[in-house]
């Protein structure tokens, strides 16, 4: 493997002193908190620095200019690259001494990168693979846009830094499959081939072909030497020259390169070098600066390099000037900024229709129902599905499928690919321009729930349309039948998990999934049939937006109060009907979301709930419900996992029945 050359010159410096800076910043950082990854950032130097110089088109004193390229750092333990290129080249907000405060307590450099923390940080890439997703998202963002508006405004690459552990990782798999499915050739990865993880060499867990892996799944593929700028520059130059594929950028680097006893080695994967090994380093690279001190040629080099985009960037900003009304609002953020008028006019649409009619309906049905009006109302959403497409209801009549190198449509078939749907639909978040929404059955959120959590942790609006909720989709049994999922979801921070019981509670639903640009929703959907629930309210108000609501016998003393979320909603209102034959009065509370009930004022919530025995009622586990129960309440529902048998059997199965409801009613009541 050939030496870093010293031949390039950029703005007075040469491209291994540029490349040096970013190593000796990592390596100063690393140190100085005693935790870190100096490895990967000595290694990827010599590519990052190119990639800077020749090809990333960015500006620093605008991080958000929409038509800019963007660059993902996948692997995400080597945050050091990240924050190092973010000072160099001047973006705001990243000083020298957020840099000498690496990973401490308040400062903008976390031990990974945190989107929201510093401008420059295009999303949260802790677990590994999630970047490499989220770039396919972002790439296919690019596309889509660019379908409707043109290349005069948009027209960018997005590069992706990606480790030997973000291509073990399953969703890398998933990941590469649907951009190579897609040609989704304005997406770059650039892989760190070092062959060395925590453990040891790569070899002691993986044999695979990457390269040929990459091919087989429609790629155009290069290798290339890590640490030979012209090579670096010639693929890039390749890359960018043919967009029919997506590609892989294979750089074979050392690890820590310029660590004189440590390169090449895991020990410099997760661990700071030592005193000695620094300055042993310094003089390997001839490197002569104090601790995170860049010298003046190489630092006003960098800084040359952070204002060359300004330019384009105006010359973009012209262009826009001059578009559509309809180009211009492409670009508001949040998405759809501007449509609340249009959301509410078709909510209230979809509500209407769906009063006058009283046939029962699974919430899947209705969702889709609803969906009819939303889409042409707000063309920024974005659909999807993993390959369940008839079963979620996610595609209308109004949707046009996404086609490989075809990107006029705006319905996305994912394919047998939950997690890489969910990391792709935070990447379309994250890049602007659209609002997804992607679909699979309930229990299959275990597949996407690391990219969910990272929805909820960058506060994006993403979407999860989340059908087959409960053990009520029947015979396909156990497997299929989600009974802790609603618990594991609901203990996400920031995530709305909505699980409505009716046609109007589901329109409601999606208005406040899409109401809430800074957090995601998880819309928990039934596969069976669901009575429409009489309410004493008005329906054009949105009741489900406080999280809870009493549908009827709130108005009269209470003898004790049902709660239920979803399909069991019909079940509790069919006991309460029971009840009020023999006297006894039961108030009916749907509360479809306990994260906005929780939000409300507290006199609201005591009014809800009221002082008379509870009794809560969901087909899933208790744990959460307790915030709602006090001693000598209720709680009906599952310990235990379901089984495969037609819906109303397995409910009957387990005592969700509306006789069995107003048996524990009786017996509450009787007792207090």
């Amino acid at each position: 493997m050939g030496e870093a050359q010293d031949t390039t010159m950029t703005n007075g410096a040469t491209t291994r002193d540029m490349a040096n800076a970013i190593r000796a910043l990592a390596m100063d950082a690393v140190q100085k908190a005693n935790s870190g990854h100096p490895g990967m950032p000595m290694g990827m130097a010599d590519v990052a620095t190119v990639l800077f110089t020749e090809a990333l088109r960015f500006d620093p004193s605008d991080p958000t200019w929409p038509d800019r390229d963007r660059f993902v750092l996948s692997a995400g333990h080597g945050s050091m690259l990240l924050y190092s290129l973010l000072y160099l080249t001047g973006y705001p907000e990243m000083e020298i001494g957020q840099l000498s405060n690496f990973r401490q307590l308040g400062s903008k450099t976390a031990g990974h990168p945190e989107y929201g923390y510093a401008p420059g940080i295009e999303t949260t890439t802790g677990p590994l693979g999630q970047g490499l997703g989220n770039a396919v998202g972002m790439a296919l963002a690019e596309r889509l846009l660019n379908a409707r508006l043109g290349d005069g405004l948009v027209g960018h690459y997005t590069y992706c830094l990606a480790g030997d552990g973000c291509l073990m990782e399953g969703i890398s798999h998933e990941a590469i499959s649907l951009a190579g499915h897609l040609k989704l050739g304005k997406l770059i990865v650039m892989w760190d081939d070092n062959s060395i993880s925590i453990d040891g060499p790569t070899s002691l867990s993986v044999s695979d072909d990457q390269v040929k892996r990459f091919e087989a799944s429609g790629w155009n593929t290069i290798r290339v030497d890590g640490h030979d700028p012209k090579a670096i520059s010639a693929a890039l130059a390749k890359a960018r020259s043919d967009s029919s594929k997506p590609w892989l950028i294979a750089c074979k680097t050392v690890i820590g390169y310029g660590a004189p006893t440590k390169a090449g080695k895991s020990s410099t994967h997760g661990e700071p070098l030592g005193v000695e090994e620094i300055k042993g380093a310094r003089e390997k690279l001839s490197w002569s600066a104090a601790p995170f001190e860049i010298p003046e040629p190489v630092l006003n080099a960098w800084r040359a390099l952070g204002t060359k985009g300004a330019a384009e960037n105006a010359a973009w900003k012209a262009r826009l000037a001059k578009a559509p009304a309809a180009a211009k609002a492409a670009f508001e953020s949040p998405a759809a900024a501007s449509r609340a008028k249009d959301l509410a006019a078709a909510i209230t649409a979809a509500k209407a229709q769906f009063a006058a009619d009283a046939s029962k309906k699974a919430t899947r049905v209705w969702s889709q129902l609803t969906l009819e009006h939303l889409v042409p109302a707000i063309p920024e959403l974005l659909g999807g599905s993993a390959d369940l497409t008839p079963s979620n209801g996610t595609r209308t009549k109004h949707h046009t499928a996404v086609e490989p190198g075809n990107f006029a449509g705006d319905y996305i078939h994912y394919g047998v690919r939950e997690h890489g749907m969910a990391a792709a639909m935070n990447g379309i978040a994250l890049h602007g321009g659209f609002i997804p929404y992607g679909a699979t059955f309930l229990v299959f959120t275990d597949y996407c729930r690391p990219s969910i959590r990272l929805s909820a942790l960058m506060h994006q609006r993403v979407i999860y349309v989340m059908t087959h909720d409960s053990i009520g989709l029947g015979e396909d049994g156990p497997t299929h039948q989600p009974i802790e999922h609603l618990a594991a979801l609901r203990a996400i921070p920031n995530l709305l998990v909505l699980r409505p019981a009716d046609a109007l509670e589901t329109a409601e639903a999606w208005e406040i999934a899409l109401s809430h640009p800074t957090r995601p929703t998880v819309m928990a959907l039934s596969r069976q049939a669901v009575p429409t629930i009489v309410r004493t309210g008005v329906i054009e108000e949105n009741a489900s937006a406080k999280g809870g609501y009493i549908a009827s016998g709130g108005s009269a003393k209470r003898d004790v109060t049902l709660i239920a979320t979803g399909s069991e909603v019909g079940l509790v209102a069919e006991a309460a009907a029971a009840l009020a034959k023999e006297g006894i009065n039961a108030a009916v509370v749907s509360m479809p979301s306990f994260e906005l009930f929780r939000a409300q004022p507290e006199a609201y919530r005591n009014e809800v709930l009221g002082t008379a025995p509870r009794i809560a009622v969901e087909a899933a586990v208790a744990q959460g419900w307790h915030e709602w129960l006090r001693p000598g309440d209720r709680f009906i529902g599952l310990s235990d996992f379901g089984v495969s048998a037609p819906g109303p059997k397995v409910f009957e199965h387990f005592g969700l029945t509306a006789a069995k409801i107003a048996d524990a009613a009786r017996a509450i009541t009787k007792n207090g």
